[in-house]
C-alpha cells in the first residue's frame, strides 16, 4: 500500500493532508523519515507519524531447516510427517517453505514469512544457483555432464533446463548446481540420461549454505548477510 494512502486510511487525515504531512518530515518508516508519499509499504515496516506510532511491523522470519529424509515439504499433510513438525508450534502456521525437497531427499530447505524475498530467491528466471550432492544407481556417463551443459529438454513442460554444471566425485558421486529448481528437476535430468538417483541432499541456494553443524532436524535464524544476499 502506498504511504499517503496508508496514513489516510489510519488516521484522520485525508490522501491530500497525508501527502503534505509527508512532505514536511512528519513520517518516519522504520524511523526514518521518508518524503515520497508514493513509496510502497509492506507488512514488515512500521509507520510512525509525529512520533505517533500509526502501523507497527509484523515480524519478518527467515529459518535455515536441515530437512532430514522422510519428512514432506508442506505445511501440512493427513498421511505424512512434514518438516513443519520440527519447528515450535506459534512459528508453524506463519511460515511457508522457499524451495521444497521432495520426502525422500535431506538438505538445506528455507523457510520464511517473506512472499517477495522467498520467491525472489526461488524463481527460475532469477536463475540463483542452487548445488546438490548426488548419488546414483548407476555409474554416471562420461558425456552426462556435457548434455547438463547443454540442457535437458523437458516434453511435458516443452522446455529445455538451463545449463547445470556436473562436478563427479566418484562413479555415482556428484555435485550438481542448476539454476531452476523445477519439479524433481535432478531426478528427471538423470532419467534423461538413462540413470537414477538413489540419494540428493541440497547443500545450498545461492550465497545461504547449509552449516555443516546443523544436523538433521535441526533449524536456525538466517544471519543478515544470508538474508541480503537474496537481491
Amino acid at each position: 500500500m502506498r504511504l499517503d494512502r496508508l496514513i489516510s486510511n489510519h488516521s484522520q487525515y485525508s490522501a491530500r493532508s497525508a501527502r503534505l504531512l509527508i512532505a514536511d518530515g512528519r513520517v518516519q518508516v522504520n524511523s526514518e523519515v521518508v518524503r515520497d508519499a508514493r513509496m510502497e509499504i509492506d507488512r514488515f515496516m512500521m509507520v510512525s507519524l509525529d512520533g505517533t506510532l500509526i502501523k507497527a511491523p509484523t515480524t519478518a522470519h527467515y529459518l535455515m531447516l536441515h530437512k532430514p529424509v522422510g519428512y514432506l515439504s508442506a505445511t501440512s499433510d493427513p498421511l505424512h510427517t512434514t518438516v513443519m513438525e520440527l519447528l515450535p508450534e506459534p512459528l508453524r502456521p506463519l511460515l511457508h517453505i522457499g524451495g521444497r525437497l521432495d520426502r525422500g531427499s535431506s538438505g538445506l530447505l528455507i523457510l520464511t514469512n517473506d512472499g517477495l524475498w522467498s520467491r525472489r530467491l526461488t524463481a527460475p528466471q532469477i536463475k540463483i544457483p542452487k548445488i546438490y550432492r548426488v548419488t546414483t544407481a548407476e555409474p554416471i556417463s562420461a558425456d552426462t555432464p556435457e548434455r547438463f551443459a547443454q540442457g535437458i529438454y523437458f516434453a511435458f513442460e516443452d522446455l529445455t533446463t538451463s545449463p547445470a554444471q556436473l562436478d563427479q566425485l566418484g562413479a555415482c558421486e556428484a555435485r550438481l548446481t542448476i539454476y531452476e529448481g523445477r519439479y524433481h528437476q535432478v531426478k528427471r535430468m538423470f532419467h534423461a540420461v538413462g540413470n537414477r538417483v538413489l540419494s540428493l541432499h541440497r547443500e545450498s541456494m545461492g550465497s545461504i549454505v547449509l552449516d555443516h553443524d546443523l544436523l538433521p532436524g535441526a533449524f536456525r535464524p538466517l544471519i543478515q548477510a544470508e538474508i541480503d544476499s537474496v537481491g
